[in-house]
């Protein structure tokens, strides 16, 4: 939501305190319904131009917006999952601009009373070489909108240096809700984990794909930088549809820079858009801002107030799942993981799914995570599965697990077993047993193997027992050789320290 321009009072009270920025960051997410917000044409993503759109979308004289109401499940949940308290009564308004992509020259949205306000989530702020740390970011609002068209440049890949523009109305009339948080971010890296986060909750969801390379998630931020925490606000500038994570971080940064060395040089900073140039890792001014009065909203006439009454708010309540921030805690909390693998397998609702599955079948959630977190996660990766396709089920892969903690095998065994595994299920008992692959765990047969060993490496015997120790290992290798991987690991060491010691 925009507010009016009005000139700040200076923002560097205090040369002596340092720079602080203020941050907060308009979040448009399109809502997953397979038809739009006003009307039942399709939302299908990459179809031709202008096969998705009708009467409603256009605007034409007659016709009258209906609202979806499966857009207004999706918005409620939504906030519900943002802890936003959700309006009883709410209204759509006519926000009035001119620009090639809006058919109808005025969007419809929500201004003075969204769906949703005074919410928060919290964060967990990852960055390498410092501490993590968790914070609470403040939602103002929610509200729901429909979205433009889009402008596609001739020449170009954008506006600056194209021969001519061509638009396509598809996207005009998907639902949108947008997110508007508190001005409580302070840092780029903030900024990225915060949208990373409410990218993972719509995800969980179910109420977007979060798809941003094809716009299904959005980022407008305002950034402002004063001294110190009590000085007041700077002039605010909007960088406009960001569509990365790390593009929202770096262009906050290269902001920050801007407006310090403009403030401390006396160049002025204006209020304005500008954009994020990725080729040149900088931002370029695109036009003046407006305020709310040059949008003239008011109360769209041809729809009614919107109700949600205590029972389906509750009922949509209900059906919410556990969220990202709920799974870290019980992860790190009950199942003793650590901060980074709960981080990691609660990135994705089904990669979640998956690891919990595998617990529930009876293994230890640490070795499950070992797993899923390395050898899965890249088997998944490299293949462009999602974890849902894998041949290799959670009930198999907690046998597999099971059969290393029970010292049946080793974990090179596992990971010799496991390629099969991942290409084709199956039972990893059922292997093992056809193709002798059990660990040794019979101390005299470790004994006889390593006392051979001994006997055939009578030099490096001698060198370690004067002194070169680091020949321990050697030892080791060729005992694992020897046996195919087989011997026990605990077991095997033991007894060849005992030997080698004589």
């Amino acid at each position: 939501m925009t507010g009016a321009a009005v000139a700040p009072a200076s923002p560097v009270p205090s040369p002596q305190l340092p720079w602080e920025a203020v941050i907060g960051l308009e979040t448009h997410v399109q809502l997953g319904t397979a038809s739009k917000i006003f009307t039942s044409a399709s939302t299908a993503f990459g179809d031709a131009p202008n096969t998705h759109i009708d009467p409603v979308v256009c605007g034409l004289p007659g016709t009258l917006p209906v609202l979806n109401q499966k857009v207004l499940e999706y918005a409620v949940k939504a906030a519900l999952a943002l802890n936003l308290r959700i309006a009883e009564h709410s209204k759509f308004d006519r926000k009035q601009y001119f620009y090639p992509d809006l058919p109808k020259n005025y969007q419809i949205s929500q201004f003075d009373e969204p769906i949703a306000e005074d919410g928060w989530i919290e964060v967990e702020v990852a960055e390498k070489g410092k501490e993590t740390y968790l914070k609470r970011i403040g939602i103002e609002r929610l509200h729901m909108e429909e979205d433009a068209g889009k402008l596609v440049h001739a020449g170009s890949d954008r506006l600056d240096g194209s021969t001519h523009s061509l638009v396509d109305y598809n996207r005009a009339g998907v639902a949108l809700a947008e997110i508007v948080s508190k001005p409580d971010l302070r840092t780029g890296r903030e900024a990225a984990e915060y949208a990373s986060e409410i990218r993972r909750i719509m995800r969980y969801l179910g109420v977007s794909d979060g798809n941003m390379q094809e716009g299904s998630l959005r980022c407008d931020v305002n950034i402002s930088v004063r001294r110190g925490p009590d000085a007041p606000f700077g002039t605010k500038v909007e960088i406009k549809n960001m569509n990365s994570f790390s593009a929202i971080q770096k262009a906050i940064d290269y902001e920050i820079q801007r407006q310090i060395k403009a403030y401390e040089t006396g160049e002025p900073v204006r209020q304005e858009t500008r954009l994020w140039d990725e080729s040149k890792q900088l931002t370029k001014s695109m036009r003046g801002k407006e305020g709310a009065s040059d949008y003239r909203y008011f109360p769209d006439p041809d729809l009614g107030p919107i109700e949600v009454s205590d029972a389906q708010r509750e009922g949509w309540r209900a059906e919410l799942p556990e969220l990202p921030a709920a799974k870290r805690h019980r992860y790190a909390d009950q199942l003793g993981l650590s901060i980074y693998d709960a981080r990691v397998l609660t990135d994705e609702r089904s990669m979640a799914e998956y690891f919990e599955a595998a617990v529930a079948a009876g293994a230890d959630a640490k070795g499950i995570a070992n797993w899923v977190t390395g050898d899965i996660a890249a088997y998944v990766n490299a293949n462009r599965l999602a974890i849902a396709e894998l041949p290799l089920k959670p009930e198999q892969l907690a046998e597999l697990v099971q059969l290393i903690e029970g010292g049946i095998i080793s974990g090179k065994i596992a990971k010799e077993i496991l390629p099969e595994l991942l290409e084709q299920g199956g039972s990893a008992k059922a292997i093992v047993a056809e193709r002798g692959l059990g660990m040794i765990s019979d101390p005299a047969a470790i004994t006889a193997i390593v006392e051979e060993l001994l006997a055939a490496h009578p030099e490096e015997v001698e060198a370690f027992r004067g002194g070169k120790t680091k020949l321990q290992g050697f030892f080791v290798g060729q005992l694992m050789k020897k046996t195919g991987g087989k011997a026990d690991p605990k077991l095997a060491n033991q007894i060849l320290i005992q030997k080698l010691n004589g």
